[in-house]
């Protein structure tokens, strides 16, 4: 039997969701893990697994059940080149996946802009960068293990068990615990970064250029400001011109987590501080262009704690909707210190992809840890489903089945294959009832 404990808590990593599990384990292996699924079953508990705690919602949290920890399930069962292809186990952390394909002359298509979670955690969510023709991770799946609620081990490919597959590949963590992934790769390209500010109205007029001539465009807007940060990541044939090691970490480690958390510690003291904050910050960031390994410029580290609303929105919609967001902020009393993350995406087949069917423009407004401003969040969410926007699984939201199930047209199908492979609800928690309904 794996190394359980009966008496440690879990907390995410944003410090929003807790829990206190009444068993937590880590098998070694599936067939370990098999039978962590079977007892529970036995027992009557509940069956959860968790990778590094990055999500905002508590979808992954375990309640009183058993708590799976997938930190021995992290070995890499195969490459191959030829099919581009690799095989990992599910609790592999993306930056050892990164630094193993490098190694082998391999890279990932597309990422997000962090690399501290899980495979699987990543995909049953539906992580996502932003990309003109490259979508999620979730989409770059070629073939995944999971094991069901009676213990079984199931292989599924758009060949093998093609219905499961359709589902787990973006799961929830609703229909099993995926054990292992096969992902698409490629072979390691070089990205051009071209970071540069811009006013809001110039990055309104020109998106669609934008997000239309450049591979990866996305942009940060400042609140209480007309002042964007744009990035625009583009391969490149070479040759590697990396950001000096200082410049680096002066940048991206210094300036964006240890001086930006002290400005938003400052802020939260002191609200009224906080457009003044933003006007200094927005100008901290100049323009500058670097070429390296695609996965140092898709990933950086973000150390500064927050809470997360990201909705998805339809890509026609979008300027719209920046636009309204933008007066909604200079119309209200709030005071957000958090710049408004915006990326693009090309539609996908996934059926609780946020991609699904459409293309797509990612909207995604934060709130440092301890804030008080949640009228802004419930204010951005009506405006999102005005739009028929669809939340991210990962972050905070407060839809439920009924709405769900009016965004996504294959919202019916996913929920008929977790009635087969889950009728006793092994799998489920408080958050999947009420997005996926009872």
């Amino acid at each position: 039997m794996p190394q359980s404990t009966a008496t440690a808590g879990w907390r995410n990593w944003a410090g929003n969701q807790s829990a206190r599990p009444g068993r937590v384990v880590s098998p070694a292996g599936v067939e370990e893990l098999g039978e962590v699924v079977r007892l529970a079953a036995e027992q009557g508990r509940t069956v959860k697994a968790v990778g590094s705690g990055h999500s905002f919602t508590a979808i992954a949290s375990p309640g009183d059940g058993v708590l799976v920890r997938p930190d021995a399930l992290t070995a890499v069962r195969g490459i191959d080149p030829q099919a581009g292809t690799v095989t990992v186990e599910s609790g592999l952390p993306l930056h050892r996946l990164n630094r193993l394909l490098e190694a082998a002359g391999l890279s990932l298509t597309n990422m997000g802009d962090i690399e501290v979670q899980t495979v699987a955690g990543a995909t049953s969510t539906g992580t996502h960068g932003t990309g003109r023709d490259s979508g999620s991770l979730a989409a770059q799946i070629k073939a995944l293990e999971i094991v069901l609620a009676d213990g079984s081990v199931q292989q599924c490919s758009p060949t093998e068990n093609p219905e499961l597959f359709q589902g787990a590949r973006l799961g929830l963590g609703a229909l099993g615990v995926v054990s292992a992934l096969t992902l698409g790769v490629e072979p390691a390209f070089l990205l051009t970064a071209h970071e540069q500010p811009m006013a809001f109205d110039e990055v309104m007029e020109r998106f669609d250029d934008l997000t239309a001539v450049n591979e990866h465009f996305e942009f940060y807007w400042f609140p209480h400001t007309d002042r964007c940060s744009t990035k625009r990541n583009n391969r490149s044939q070479g040759p590697a011109a990396p950001l000096p090691r200082f410049k680096a970490w002066l940048d991206d480690d210094f300036l964006s987590n240890t001086v930006w958390e002290g400005a938003c510690r400052v802020g939260r003291s002191f609200p009224a501080a906080i457009p003044t904050i933003a006007q200094l910050a927005s100008r901290a960031w100049s323009e500058r262009t670097f070429t390296d390994t695609a996965y140092k410029v898709f990933t950086s580290p973000r150390k500064v704690r927050f809470i997360e609303m990201e909705y998805a929105v339809p890509r026609e919609a979008a300027v719209e909707v920046l636009r309204d967001l933008k007066a909604l902020v200079e119309h209200s009393d709030w005071r957000i210190s958090f710049p408004v993350e915006v990326r693009v995406a090309p539609a996908d087949d996934l059926w609780l992809s946020t991609a699904n069917g459409r293309d797509t423009v990612y909207i995604a407004v934060h709130l440092f840890r301890g804030s008080s401003e949640r009228g802004y969040f419930t204010a951005v969410e009506e405006l999102m489903t005005a739009h028929r926007g669809r939340p991210h699984w990962g972050k905070l939201h407060t839809r439920d089945a009924e709405y769900l199930a009016s965004v996504y047209p294959h919202f019916g199908d996913f929920t008929a294959l977790r009635d087969k492979v889950d009728p006793g609800r092994l799998f489920g928690n408080d958050y999947l009832r009420r997005v996926l309904g009872a």
